[in-house]
């Protein structure tokens, strides 16, 4: 089972509609034993971090998150999902995440537009299976206010540049995760959740 975490966070609707059209039948799951079940996750979401983590944490849904990724299983973070991700969040305040990934999140500068919203280019830093057959250099829709600064550089997969240049893509093993909304970013964004698919599900389609 894919399953698609709902945490009352995410724009689940058009994550769904993408993962349909390269051929997964996912799953919306909104509790422990649910997320627990599941043979890969994907974790969207959108909005701020301190009530996103208050919402997993009503719901039990942080520690299965945990108890998931512990157990080798495939994860793919989206947008606000990538930020989750990591150890802290400057957003509201100052926000423990999950802490999968360390590092920490950040605002983008003063004097930078925010969000940062729109397309913006990719540039693949190593080769990762999330991105065969995908060119460096590649478009993406964004939309997002902080980014994530890992501490261990060995997981950027692909950077991007708004005045700063940040994570834009990150790795390790089985756990994945898009600062841009694959999504929103027609046949590239659709060939990243095929990609999630079949080289980390073991999914025959697309």
């Amino acid at each position: 089972m894919l399953a698609v975490v709902d945490y009352g966070a995410g724009n689940l609707r058009s994550v769904l509609r993408a993962l349909a059209s390269v051929g997964a039948e996912p799953v919306v799951v909104a509790d422990p034993d649910a997320v627990l079940r599941a043979d890969a996750l994907v974790f969207p979401g959108v909005g701020a971090a301190g009530s996103a983590m208050r919402r997993l944490r009503e719901q039990g849904l942080d520690e299965a998150i945990r108890e998931f990724h512990r157990s080798g299983r495939p994860v793919l973070g989206v947008c606000l999902g990538l930020q989750l991700l990591f150890e802290w969040s400057e957003e509201d305040g100052g926000t423990p995440g999950l802490g999968l990934f360390p590092g920490q999140v950040r605002r983008f500068p003063n004097g930078l537009k925010v969000p940062h919203m729109g397309w913006n280019r990719v540039r693949v830093r190593q080769e990762h299976p999330l991105f065969a057959g995908i060119p460096d250099g590649t478009y993406f829709y964004f939309v997002h206010s902080y980014y994530a600064e890992p501490a261990d550089p060995t997981v950027v997969v692909g950077t991007t540049d708004y005045g700063v240049e940040f994570a834009s893509v990150v790795g390790r093993d089985r756990l994945v995760a898009t600062q841009f909304h694959p999504e929103k970013s027609s046949r590239w964004g659709l060939a990243v959740y095929a990609n999630f698919l079949r080289k980390f599900v073991g999914l025959r389609c697309c």
